[in-house]
């Protein structure tokens, strides 16, 4: 009578002697160190989330009158939104120069997803809530247009070959960072909507921004410390906070407005330059 183990049955297969190592492991089942600065992304994404929970609508609803705790929350959800933003900076960077996993790109546009798309629009409902609670249905619509404009954006760059060095819609990075900062300019309700849905147009457009490569990381990276040196300063109400921060803010909108602008009149160029090669080709 032959006796069946029931592992075996089962599928399970005992472990050879010598044991298994990492080299057993499937390929794509290993993280790189691109890979672990993506989920260091996403986790800021989160915690993003958390202290917009925690430190400014949970207070609200309590009634509390603690505006320097909203204040503090708000500039902490803020510089992790930042944080993640540098993540995601230094990834592609460090894939590009080691490896990435098979898993890479995958990872990368999930915790774009939540520190850029779920975080932002969160804090859009969140502002919503806090300004007025009779805007609140509004401010909900505004953060399902962010979110849904991420969720567009990155599942395009999943599927759409640009030419290299060139994004096709403004980068998630740069719109969380830029709707955020026409919240955090405490402008009218209508403008800052509109305000709001304007960027996420551009997200979904096809505007060519460049890609943060070179001198251009170097002063993306430059202009996040910045403005978390500007958010620390309004956070601890030091002498002028206010004002720096909005300062701070209004660049941010201007460049996210500024650079399609540029964008636009680059590729209106280009077609005239292609015109009139044409016709020049066409002369006998």
């Amino acid at each position: 009578m032959t006796v069946i183990d029931p592992d075996t049955q089962a599928g399970w297969v005992p472990e050879a002697e010598d044991g298994d190592d990492a080299e057993d492991m499937p390929l794509s089942m290993r993280l790189s160190i691109a890979d672990t600065l993506t989920l260091g992304n996403a986790t800021c994404g989160f915690m993003a989330v958390y202290f917009t929970t925690t430190g400014i609508l949970i207070p609200h609803l309590t009634g509390s009158d603690e505006s320097g705790m909203a204040r503090h929350s708000a500039a902490t959800a803020v510089i992790l939104m930042l944080m993640a933003a540098v993540f995601d900076l230094f990834d592609g960077l460090v894939a590009r120069k080691l490896r990435s996993s098979p898993m890479g790109a995958e990872l990368d546009n999930l915790s774009d997803l939540i520190s850029f798309g779920l975080a932002p629009a969160y804090f859009v409902l969140v502002y919503g809530m806090v300004a007025d609670d009779a805007h609140q249905r509004v401010s909900a619509l505004a953060a399902i247009v962010v979110l849904l404009a991420v969720v567009l954006r990155l599942a395009r760059f999943s599927c759409v070959t640009m030419k290299d060095g060139m994004f096709q819609g403004m980068p998630s990075p740069f719109g969380a960072l830029t709707v955020i900062s026409i919240v955090l300019l405490e402008l009218p309700f209508v403008p800052t909507l509109l305000a709001i849905i304007g960027v996420a147009w551009l997200m979904v457009s096809r505007v060519e921004y460049p890609k943060p490569r070179g001198v251009l990381a170097v002063a993306m990276l430059g202009w996040i410390v910045a403005a978390m040196g500007l958010l620390a300063a309004w956070a601890f109400d030091a002498p002028g906070g206010q004002l720096l921060l909005q300062t701070g803010c209004a660049l941010q909108v201007v460049l996210g407005a500024v650079i399609p602008l540029f964008a636009t009149a680059r590729r209106v160029n280009t077609f005239r330059g292609n015109r009139r090669e044409a016709r020049a080709a066409q002369l006998p």
